[in-house]
């Protein structure tokens, strides 16, 4: 099963072309939400305006090698690991689910695209790997960690629409595995239930980028790219500075004379037990 390309054999009834168009009008639809959503809720326009009004209040100047340094430590560290996650669970169920998605759709496009050449490629490994990789971040998440779950006493079940992207995402892999299962145990009537199971979500995964969260992960590089910069400028988003308690004349601010002679570690807090006081 893991080393055995499921759309290898798909293709004795499905002819190839018809699975490449497929996953080229899966692709457009992606772009195609992606440019409804921006034009929808504005996104660019705020963010070019944004970026504007950021320049106008910049303290400082920030040069081509500062931007540079500055891009290479957001693909370093809200792109490539996630570091904008506090919660360690959190974030290492992202990193599953995130990469687990960009192997899976990876693998599935090479091995669509090559037949029937990839049956015998690494591909199918990458392929089984990715989706059980969304499996393991997305069930994990969905069951244990989300906030509204585990600090406000929601049933599991509870669906609002920000949970599209992740629930189709899911089930997306979920079928495909099974999928995959059925086809190498020879299970003619269930393998089809579960192959049509499992267009059906790919095909609302796909096509429910403007409502869902699928387009967020555009604009993230962006906006974390964007909020370095107005730390470097000074500009901060007309934010005030933040408070040095190192600093003399920070401490003899007259916002700071509650804190003046506290010291500089409060201690755990409010993260010293799990948020379960519904």
């Amino acid at each position: 099963m893991i080393s055995s390309n499921p759309f290898a054999d798909l293709s004795a009834v499905i002819p190839n072309y018809i699975m490449q168009g497929y996953v080229v009008a899966m692709f457009l639809m992606v772009i195609g939400g992606t440019i409804l959503d921006m034009v929808h809720k504005r996104s660019a326009q705020y963010f070019f305006a944004n970026s504007k009004k950021a320049k106008a209040a910049a303290v400082r100047e920030v040069g081509a090698g500062a931007k540079a340094s500055i891009a290479a430590k957001t693909v370093a560290n809200e792109i490539l690991t996630s570091g904008e996650f506090q919660n360690t669970r959190r974030r290492l169920s992202h990193l599953f689910t995130m990469y687990g998605f960009i192997l899976f759709l990876v693998s599935t496009v090479n091995m669509i695209f090559s037949l029937p050449d990839a049956a015998a490629s690494y591909m199918p490994m990458l392929w089984h790997l990715g989706a059980l990789m969304v499996c393991f971040g997305g069930y994990w998440f969905w069951f244990f960690i989300r906030v509204d779950v585990s600090a406000e006493g929601n049933p599991w079940y509870r669906l609002v629409r920000a949970d599209m992207f992740v629930v189709s995402l899911m089930l997306t892999t979920t079928f495909a595995l099974i999928w995959s299962a059925l086809q190498s145990a020879g299970v003619a009537g269930w393998e089809t239930l579960a192959f049509i199971a499992f267009i059906a979500s790919s095909t609302f995964l796909f096509s429910t980028v403007l409502w869902s969260k699928f387009a967020h992960m555009f604009f993230k590089p962006a906006a974390a790219y964007q909020k370095r910069v107005t730390k470097a400028d000074g500009s901060r988003e007309n934010l005030p500075e933040m408070a040095d308690r190192t600093s003399a004349a920070d401490r003899n601010r007259h916002s700071m004379e509650l804190l003046k002679d506290a010291p500089l570690d409060m201690g755990k807090g409010i993260s010293r037990e799990a948020p379960r006081h519904y």
